[in-house]
């Protein structure tokens, strides 16, 4: 046997802490060296494990730093380890033949959540994502989780209390490991949501004052082009009825005009590669004029689409987060406010239109 035996390498308070990095930080109150006796100078371990590695990977880091200890067959072992996580008491597996006071007590079971069925019953799981900002389960009882459950799992179904025990064979008692929240597991990524939605929100009256200009500048252009239209009927009008032209004359130049119309809109797609249609001319016009104005007033078109992406992203990975704890999360205290929310809303509606498109081309090829 190595040191003093594994009991005296473990202190029983642990926790687990989120990082920036999305990974898992285990502090457990261990070590792999003894210098006294009282203990008070032991340094715990840190662990840093994925949500999706499985807790067998997580016992096996635990075994790399435990002393071996005489198995009492001649020989030394390495101490097992296991995860339990309260469970309550109406998740417990109640046998057909009860008594009356068991029956009796299986049905106010039911009565408090009825979701998940009576004794013996399926039903619904429940989750409440508070962890160690829960209330107090202490009545539930501690249930053996799988090794290959992944850790995430595990610790979300753990997160119901506000703590978990880690066991290992040879130590006197449990390590009991504070569950991380909802808030504790997104504690970072709210943090750079705040961030970017605070640089977006700088950004937005700049970009609206400059769409809204490039948009007047665009309305104005095509009004000029229907002045033009109007001017060229007018003109074929007056020289064909109130000259000597008359139509004789007007219509091969209105059909050469008409033609010079085609061959220039060919021109276009060709050079443009889109269609010619009037919607694709405005947004042309748009786009050029507000990339002009952009530069002018010192916008960073490229910086605003980067923290887009980005805030969708870290939307995308708190709303996944919010759904494994069954949370409501109120995302525009998190995204400054409402016109951040709608803003970043309107990016992924635009950015879903295409994704549609071609999932439908792929489906009709």
């Amino acid at each position: 046997m190595l040191g003093g035996g594994v009991a005296n390498f473990i202190r029983f308070v642990g926790k687990l802490l989120t990082t920036p990095s999305r990974l898992l930080k285990l502090v457990l109150p261990l070590t792999t060296r003894d210098h006294n006796d009282d203990r008070k100078d032991v340094q715990p371990l840190a662990l840093l494990v994925h949500p999706q590695q499985p807790l067998s990977y997580l016992e096996r880091l635990i075994q790399s730093e435990l002393p071996a200890f005489d198995s009492g067959k001649g020989g030394n072992k390495i101490a097992r380890v296991s995860f339990r996580a309260v469970e309550s008491a109406d998740d417990e597996i109640i046998p057909k033949s009860q008594t009356p006071d068991e029956e009796r007590e299986g049905r106010e079971a039911s009565k408090v959540s009825p979701s998940r069925g009576g004794p013996g019953e399926g039903g619904v799981e429940s989750y409440s994502g508070l962890g160690r900002e829960g209330a107090d389960q202490s009545d539930g009882r501690l249930v053996h989780w799988s090794s290959s459950t992944e850790i995430g799992d595990f610790i979300r179904d753990a997160a119901r209390a506000k703590e978990f025990a880690v066991d290992i064979e040879g130590a006197g008692e449990a390590i009991m490991v504070g569950v991380p929240s909802f808030r504790d597991r997104t504690h970072y990524l709210r943090t750079r949501l705040r961030k970017a939605a605070r640089k977006i929100h700088d950004m937005t009256s700049l970009k609206r004052d400059c769409d809204i200009a490039a948009h007047k500048s665009a309305q104005r252009l095509a009004t000029a082009g229907f002045g033009g239209i109007a001017a060229w009927w007018y003109m074929v009008y007056y020289l064909t009825f109130r000259t000597d032209y008359g139509w004789d004359v007007m219509e091969p130049v209105t059909y050469l005009v008409g033609l010079s119309a085609v061959m220039l809109g060919y021109l276009w797609f060709l050079y443009h590669n889109r269609e010619v249609s009037y919607r694709s001319a405005l947004n042309l016009t748009i786009s050029r004029r507000q990339n002009k104005l952009y530069q002018a007033r010192g916008f960073d078109l490229h910086r605003w689409e980067n923290l887009i992406e980005e805030a969708n992203s870290l939307r995308k990975e708190i709303k996944a987060v919010a759904s494994e704890y069954d949370v409501d999360w109120d995302e525009t205290a998190d995204e400054h406010g409402e016109e951040v929310a709608e803003t970043l809303r309107k990016e992924r509606q635009k950015n879903q239109k295409p994704a549609e498109k071609s999932k439908k081309d792929d489906s009709e090829n």
